[in-house]
């Protein structure tokens, strides 16, 4: 019978954990390497083909030569995500433009279903 001894088992996690941080590596770096647009087509399968034949080195060197970039691009891309979260809960919400906001409160206060004093405050809050 093997002994499976702790030091054996606690290589085999770090092998393990090796190999997971290489393959996230690998999916970041063709992540950020396709979503690119400021290279060619050209660029892009050169880096590719660096990755896939040289996996260790490629990776390492990408990230050495391109990682302020990769940040760059990361901060932008969730950025636009955010902004385009934003203006879909806006829309959702029904806020529209100022006007509209204030159009809205307007016929409620007309209707009779705000006071005075909520009107101003909507208009303060769709004006600020």
């Amino acid at each position: 019978m093997l002994a499976y001894t702790f030091g054996q088992a606690m290589w085999t996690m770090l092998v393990f954990f090796c190999w997971i941080l290489f393959f996230w590596l690998l999916f970041i770096v063709f992540g950020d390497l396709f979503r690119r647009t400021d290279i060619s087509g050209w660029g892009k399968a050169g880096w590719t083909i660096f990755v896939i034949l040289l996996p260790f080195l490629g990776i390492l060197v990408y990230l050495i030569a391109e990682g302020k970039g990769m940040g760059e691009r990361s901060v932008r891309d969730a950025a636009a995500q955010r902004a385009q979260v934003e203006s879909q809960i806006q829309a959702a919400a029904g806020g529209g433009s100022a006007a509209d906001q204030i159009a809205k409160a307007k016929q409620l206060l007309d209707a009779g279903a705000i006071t005075q004093a909520e009107y101003d405050a909507l208009k303060a809050k769709a004006l600020a």
